[in-house]
């Protein structure tokens, strides 16, 4: 087979670079070779051969048809067109090295992006101090938080707008996994001149005569089933009226006298003007916060972002 004439001429004019596969090992041993201006020097560098190293360059420049090295006694160096191969050669293969490395990274969950849905962020509460730490452990991935409904974040799990949610309850849907993550005492909120905000606590029968309010969206709907399961068989029913306002005009609503309303245990951590917490104590059970996942997420972040919730879920003391 005649063998192509070599020239030094621009890669721009030699479409011959195209036309086939060149091997990698070829490039990096033409990479050693323009940092170090010596064979043998190079084939030190890379713990082989100089003959490896001069032949496989040698067969690159007939497969290209280009002088990429003059030879001389003292050494090489590098033709007009080598200089211009071993420039875009050098940023392909940083390229390359850095998209192993990414998707390395994704891989373990160390880079990348979680989308993440919650009923609301407390500064001071668990999700928050949750939050705070695994963006200081994984500082690559970029945490996009954005404040829904139940129903809402968990329409936007469906269409992959979400990769998790945090939500009020426990949750059995037949195409989401769901999970407790950590639970918080339950507190009535009260305005601060009611007959009751001087108590140090609550009983349940305390507030059977109540207005309670709750949300439409957001733990209404829980706050609603769970106040009616515990004031069922009481004469006459609780009133409980719900209005579509988020959970700062719900507190204000309670400050102004409208009614009383229940919250985690994390709500005392951000005080509302005018309202008083107090804790239920004849409340047997905590409220619980689950995270909602689609099963085909199987982010690698999303489990580091579980594992060091559970971490951190076996460091607090029993509710």
């Amino acid at each position: 087979m005649r063998r192509r004439r070599l020239k030094d001429t621009s890669l721009r004019q030699s479409p011959q670079l195209f036309s086939g596969r060149i091997p990698m090992a070829s490039l990096i041993q033409t990479l050693a070779v323009a940092e170090c201006l010596n064979f043998h020097h190079a084939a030190q560098a890379l713990g082989i051969s100089q003959s490896s190293v001069s032949a496989r360059i040698r067969a690159l420049e007939e497969e290209l048809g280009i002088l990429l090295f003059e030879r001389n006694t003292r050494g090489v160096r590098l033709t007009e067109a080598g200089r211009q191969f071993v420039e875009r050669v050098a940023a392909g293969v940083d390229q390359l090295d850095n998209a192993v490395k990414t998707a390395s990274l994704a891989a373990l969950g160390e880079c990348g992006r979680l989308h993440i849905g919650v009923h609301g962020l407390i500064a001071g509460s668990f999700l928050d101090h949750l939050l705070t730490r695994f963006r200081a452990q994984y500082p690559a991935i970029a945490v996009e938080v954005a404040e829904r409904s139940a129903r809402d974040a968990i329409m936007h799990l469906r269409a992959h707008g979400l990769d998790v949610a945090f939500l009020v309850g426990t949750f059995d849907l037949p195409d989401c996994h769901s999970r407790p993550i950590w639970t918080e005492p339950l507190v009535a909120a009260l305005p601060s001149n009611h007959r009751l905000a001087g108590r140090s606590d609550v009983i349940w029968s305390d507030l059977a005569d109540e207005t309670f309010l709750v949300r439409h969206g957001g733990t209404g709907p829980q706050v609603h089933d769970h106040i009616v399961l515990r004031l069922a068989g009481g004469w006459p029913p609780p009133a409980i009226q719900r209005f579509e306002v988020e959970r700062g005009t719900l507190l204000s609503m309670v400050a102004q006298g409208f009614g009383i309303t229940l919250l985690g245990a994390a709500s005392q951590l951000s005080p509302a003007a005018g309202v008083t917490f107090l804790p239920i104590t004849d409340e047997p059970e905590p409220v619980v916060f689950s995270a909602v996942w689609l099963p085909q997420n199987r982010s690698a972040s999303l489990r580091n972002l579980f594992a060091l919730a559970t971490k951190m879920r076996r460091s607090m003391p029993s509710n």
